[in-house]
């Protein structure tokens, strides 16, 4: 089981509870998450939005002062199978202009018209369940609504958002140091020509920009989480960390590969699995294109002319 894909979801959750939920919703679901009796995830992303949030489909309609009905579908919600509950967002305004004004964030526990729809078969990542979510007609209390004020959601779930890229840059610079580690060894037993493949200066090349990718990436991640912690905005911070950390994940990982040769290929060796895993790490909590456009709009506006 992947621990970090499934925390990650979890914290992001916890996070925009934490920021922006009223004082009964910390009592209730934060010390339950804590200890782990309660997991969590987000259900953000539709089969038609991903990146463009405001896209979202999905409507919450108010029933009376007593709470909302919910309609719509999710996909690619991480923790929906064996998870407990989700920080839902919808559109409580859907003529709203822009629309990020009609959306809002619900904890939508699981009952009836909350269904899992189909379990999601990915080329990585297997440990973390992963499934498309339909909502029917589904109810939700309105002391569910997070914060008790409409038209909210999207400001409150990008606080997590930043700290959920914070946790991807991590698991980034994890396998980057993995690919490193396996490659390093490997190339002091492998021999050709006589000699052990690490004295081939082809080789070397490969393993100085693979252990200078891992170092830089952590200080980026130690940079970006030291913002975060200190509660000052880490938008650029976290965009830069989750950038550099899974590209270096991605090259480590096919570096790796190309050292081991055919064995990097075999899953006699755990190459071929980080060669699997890392090219998620460069879509999930905003693709790495998105990141390179927040860093940019960041750069500028913290720099007037």
């Amino acid at each position: 089981m992947s621990v970090s894909g499934i925390i990650n979801s979890h914290l992001i959750m916890a996070a925009a509870i934490e920021r922006h939920g009223t004082d009964e919703q910390k009592q209730k679901y934060l010390p339950k998450m804590a200890a782990g009796e309660l997991r969590g995830g987000v259900a953000l992303t539709e089969p038609d939005a991903g990146t463009d949030l405001q896209a979202i489909r999905t409507t919450a309609k108010r029933d009376g002062n007593r709470g909302y009905v919910i309609n719509g579908a999710k996909m690619w919600i991480t923790n929906s199978i064996h998870g407990d509950c989700m920080a839902l967002l919808a559109k409580t305004d859907p003529k709203a202009e822009p629309a990020h004004k009609g959306m809002s964030l619900f904890i939508a526990e699981k009952g009836k018209g909350f269904k899992v729809a189909r379990k999601l078969e990915k080329l990585g990542y297997r440990g973390i369940d992963t499934a498309e979510l339909v909502f029917e007609d589904y109810f939700v209390p309105a002391d569910c609504l997070i914060g008790g004020v409409e038209g909210r959601g999207l400001q409150q779930v990008l606080g997590g958002l930043e700290l959920g890229r914070i946790n991807v840059a991590a698991r980034g610079v994890g396998i980057a140091q993995a690919a490193l580690d396996e490659a390093v060894k490997y190339s002091q037993t492998r021999k050709t020509f006589g000699k052990p493949i690490c004295q081939h200066q082809a080789i070397q090349l490969k393993l100085a920009d693979m252990v200078t990718r891992v170092e830089a990436s952590r200080l980026l991640v130690a940079r970006a989480a030291e913002t975060y912690a200190r509660g000052e905005r880490s938008d650029m911070e976290a965009g830069m960390a989750k950038l550099f950390a899974t590209e270096a994940a991605m090259e480590n990982a096919l570096d790796a590969m190309r050292i081991h040769g055919g064995y990097g290929y075999s899953t006699e060796f755990p190459i071929e699995r980080m060669f699997r895993d890392a090219p998620l790490l460069l879509i999930g909590e905003g693709t790495n294109e998105i990141q390179r456009i927040i860093i940019a709009r960041q750069l500028i506006e913290r720099n007037p002319a």
